[in-house]
């Protein structure tokens, strides 16, 4: 029963957001006098006729605040409140009771209720509780949002970029970081694949424990057992110590197992056992070691063709895929570009003593509009490059080599007949034509060719731009 100290004018209209109260009440019309009010006060409300199916509307949807009586069948608040304890739910609980029950109502706070309210209710101070409870809940949101946020800050720190595609990937690895879940890091060369591998073991409760990369493509077929599950003195030629494995060294840490796709199909079953059973055998010894580890791996391979071709085993794909996280490429991203450009731009510059040059709009343009197959490495090459070249110079207006992996054969192809003023070489005297007679008539021929341009003409002639220019000062040539 309700008691009314205010008028329904006074009673909060309906708010910008719409908040979802769960009432959960088995005396009817106690529930149905709380819903009219709810709704007064410009909330959705949300029924429940006992704890359990409290339980069942807070699993199937979303709930802000609840108004939980402590009795009622089935399941009680004490149950309710037990639930919401053990699955985290961060969601105030308003307990409705009956004076007589003061002592459970504060063995309920003590459970992690927000407030309670005696029977029959006074709906000035149920409107203040709930809309307090509701401020309180919606500030602490945002304190855990803050948090998240700068946490994403920390762990992924070495990762630049605003765009929705890098963000997207980030939060799925915020997802995964605290769990023991294997992850498999999907993307192409230069995505930086190893970075968010680090950033997920940072995240994790093992950051305190050792973080080994492995590059599986560079073990040879001979040394891959031994290097990954060690080995004892003795066991083969040249094994003159006790050695632990790159699996043993993870111990209590993080293995991440780069390029994957290229380890050899032989010591696959010996990788999929060790991460299934936690154990390995070092090479010689008969006795199996329990480690406690967790497995990252990426690749830039296509692993349905790997696994119809046999060269990778299903199984173990499975195994590593448990949680596949996608890095975009460069070109999904392009917003990205100029502040990456300018990060490696400064860094660069930074840590070499150059002066930062600025970065013109005609130079951006041409770094956003290229497709850079190499991805974000290739980018870092590119700025690097262009940096040295620019050493002096107040501004960029044109990225070196940027572009040359889409244009390199149109840029440097030379016509099939191209028509010439004058012979490409002169004889000489006596039938022998001098080396930098040879060497000047090549470079004036490849200057037409490529109308001009330094940097065509340098890759037509197969050599570097700094070579070409101490070339043109020797030859006297502009």
């Amino acid at each position: 029963m309700l008691k009314s100290h205010i008028h329904s004018e006074d009673i909060l209209t309906a708010s910008k957001e719409q908040y979802r109260v769960l009432v959960a009440d088995d005396e009817k019309t106690s529930r149905i006098m709380l819903v009219h009010y709810i709704k007064k006060m410009g909330y959705e409300p949300v029924e429940a006729v006992d704890g359990e199916e409290c339980i069942d509307i807070l699993t199937r949807e979303p709930v802000d605040i609840i108004l939980l009586d402590i009795h009622m069948p089935r399941k009680d608040g004490f149950d309710v409140m037990t639930w919401l304890n053990e699955h985290d739910y961060k969601i105030p609980v308003i307990m409705v009771t009956a004076s007589h029950d003061i002592p459970k109502t504060v063995k309920c706070i003590k459970m992690g209720a927000y407030e309670y309210l005696t029977k029959p209710l006074d709906t000035e101070r149920l409107q203040i509780v709930v809309r307090n409870a509701l401020s309180e809940s919606a500030l602490h949101g945002r304190v855990q949002q803050l948090k998240k946020e700068l946490k994403t800050k920390e762990l992924f720190h070495n990762i630049i970029g605003k765009s929705h595609a890098i963000r997207k990937t980030m939060e799925q690895a915020m997802q995964v970081m605290d769990t023991e879940l294997n992850v498999l890091i999907l993307g192409e060369s230069g995505t930086g694949k190893e970075l968010f591998a680090q950033a997920i073991h940072e995240g994790s409760t093992r950051k305190n424990g050792p973080f080994v990369s492995v590059n599986c493509a560079a073990i040879s077929h001979e040394l891959a057992e031994s290097l990954l599950f060690g080995h004892i003195k003795g066991s083969f030629t040249g094994a003159n110590n006790d050695h632990a494995g790159f699996f043993e060294q993870a111990h209590h840490g993080t293995l991440f197992l780069d390029e994957i796709g290229d380890m050899n199909a032989d010591i696959q079953a010996k990788v999929l056992r060790a991460i299934q059973e936690k154990k390995i055998r070092r090479v010689g010894e008969k006795k199996e070691r329990s480690v406690d580890f967790r497995v990252i791996s990426a690749t830039n391979m296509n692993f349905d063709e790997a696994i119809r071709s046999n060269s990778f085993r299903e199984d173990l794909y499975y195994r590593l895929e448990e949680f596949p996280l996608f890095i975009p490429p460069l070109r999904q991203r392009a917003e990205d570009i100029p502040l990456l450009a300018r990060y490696f731009l400064e860094q660069f510059c930074s840590t070499n003593n150059l002066k930062t040059p600025a970065i013109s709009e005609e130079a951006l343009n041409e770094l956003t509009s290229y497709s850079w197959p190499g991805n974000v490495r290739e980018l870092k090459n590119a700025i690097q490059r262009t940096a040295i070249s620019n050493r002096n110079r107040q501004e960029i207006t044109a990225i070196l080599h940027a572009g040359s992996h889409r244009q390199s054969k149109e840029l440097c192809k030379a016509p099939e007949s191209p028509p010439q003023t004058e012979p490409a070489v002169t004889s000489s005297q006596d039938g022998i034509i001098p080396l930098d007679e040879i060497e000047r008539n090549a470079i004036t021929e490849a200057y037409r060719i490529c109308e001009g341009n330094p940097t065509k003409t340098a890759r037509l002639l197969g050599i570097g731009r700094a070579t070409l220019y101490r070339k043109l000062k020797k030859f006297g040539l502009n």
